[in-house]
């Protein structure tokens, strides 16, 4: 069974940081791009930060750039978010979702077959 499963969300200040962390389980990741995507209620969903297969390209929505770091170990089956000085308006569910290893479309969700359940980040003004 393919799943992505996230965690490390929760509660911050804003200014604070936290973690987010979605851990492979039925697939390989080495074998998928793979990226961050948010949805705050009533909005839409957007790509916050996607990563080539091998780790070589990286995309970042304007609104985050220079606040947070994709990363992934292929080793671990593991990818992470790094996300500094948050605001506010970074409050969302955040969801991993991986895309077949192929042609890379950033953070094109339609290109993004499978999705994990998300995990909620809270940031307190």
């Amino acid at each position: 069974q393919v799943q992505a499963v996230e965690s490390g969300g929760g509660l911050v200040q804003a200014g604070g940081s936290l973690r987010l962390s979605c851990t492979a389980s039925g697939f390989t990741l080495a074998n998928y791009h793979m990226g961050w995507f948010r949805q705050a209620p009533g909005k839409e969903r957007e790509g916050v930060s996607c990563i080539r297969w091998s780790g070589t390209t990286t995309y970042y929505a304007d609104s985050v750039k220079g606040r947070f770091t994709i990363s992934r170990d292929n080793a671990k089956n593991t990818l992470y978010l790094q996300m500094d000085s948050l605001k506010p308006e970074d409050a969302a569910m955040y969801y991993c979702a991986a895309a077949v290893r192929g042609d890379w479309y950033g953070c094109q969700s339609t290109s993004y077959a499978y999705w994990g359940q998300g995990t909620q980040v809270t940031v307190s003004s």
